[in-house]
C-alpha cells in the first residue's frame, strides 16, 4: 500500500467503524455468529464497517473461522 492509499483510507474511513480494540473484544462471538450463518454484520454493524477497512482483523476473523470449523469436523 503506497502512503497516498493509506491516507485515503485513513480519510475515508466509516464513522461507524468500531477499531481494532472493539472488534478484537469480540471477535469470537463475530466468528460465532458468521459460522452460525446470523447474520453477524446486522448484529455488529460497527464491527462488520471496521473489517471491511482493516485487513490484519480480517484475517484473524478468517483464522478463528476457520480453526472452529476444522475443529467442529
Amino acid at each position: 500500500m503506497s502512503g497516498w492509499s493509506a491516507l485515503h483510507g485513513f480519510l475515508t474511513t466509516d464513522p461507524d467503524d468500531a477499531g481494532c480494540g472493539r472488534t478484537l473484544e469480540l471477535l469470537e462471538i463475530y466468528a460465532d455468529l458468521v459460522i452460525a450463518n446470523a447474520g453477524p454484520e446486522v448484529r455488529y454493524p460497527d464491527i462488520a464497517a471496521h473489517l471491511r477497512a482493516c485487513d490484519p482483523c480480517a484475517d484473524d476473523l478468517a483464522g478463528l473461522v476457520a480453526a472452529a470449523r476444522d475443529n467442529g469436523s
